[in-house]
């Protein structure tokens, strides 16, 4: 027979339950990306400008106007390359703790909005002169070793054989900037995977 002390020393134990905690916050955090945007768009101006100079320096010098053109393209994509995933990483380091998706979500965004801004202040002149510069920067060390530098501002009284070679430059010139642009938002999204700081758990 059991005793009522016995009995009483027995606990019953009700289940817990547990409420899944919602997250309402938004996930995209425009106070970084945009700090992202300002430090892509600084660096890239900075490396654009190293390399025209590399490049002008060394057409003075009598290097291969070919060469120095091809250099400038080369170095326009790799300065993108590492603004873009410098941008990235400062984006997601000044953030608070969050996944690798939304590090990455931030980086498109961040990606896009850099391309948009860009091809604003090219179109508008405000970098004109430097994308003028590293567009031809090829005709300009050429022009140099001969005594006269002419920037190209439209072409007129082109043979077929000329029509033909801009037609080719100009698919190569875009073939580059969609190579460049698709490159340079895995670069965004690597900096940002890079960068993202996990939360941390304390127990």
């Amino acid at each position: 027979m059991t005793s009522y002390s016995e009995r009483s020393s027995s606990q019953v134990v009700e289940p817990r339950i547990i409420n899944p905690a919602v997250d309402y916050h938004d996930r995209v955090r425009w106070g970084p990306i945009l700090a992202g945007i300002a430090i892509a768009l600084g660096t890239q101006l900075v490396l654009s400008a190293l390399g025209i100079a590399i490049g002008l320096s060394a057409g003075a010098t009598g290097a291969d106007a070919n060469s120095v053109s091809l250099g400038v393209g080369i170095w326009s994509i790799i300065s993108l390359l590492i603004s873009l995933l410098l941008g990235g990483w400062v984006m997601a380091q000044s953030c608070g703790p969050m996944t690798k998706k939304t590090a990455i979500l931030n980086a498109a965004i961040l990606w896009a909005a850099t391309l948009a801004l860009s091809s604003w202040l090219l179109a508008s002149g405000i970098s004109g002169a430097v994308g003028a510069v590293a567009a031809n920067a090829g005709e300009i060390a050429e022009g140099v070793q001969q005594g006269g530098v002419t920037l190209p501002d439209g072409v007129t009284n082109a043979g077929a054989d000329r029509v033909r070679d801009i037609a080719g430059n100009t698919a190569n010139a875009f073939w580059s900037f969609l190579l460049g642009n698709l490159l340079s938002l895995a670069a965004a999204m690597t900096g940002a995977s890079l960068g993202a700081r996990k939360p941390r758990i304390y127990a």
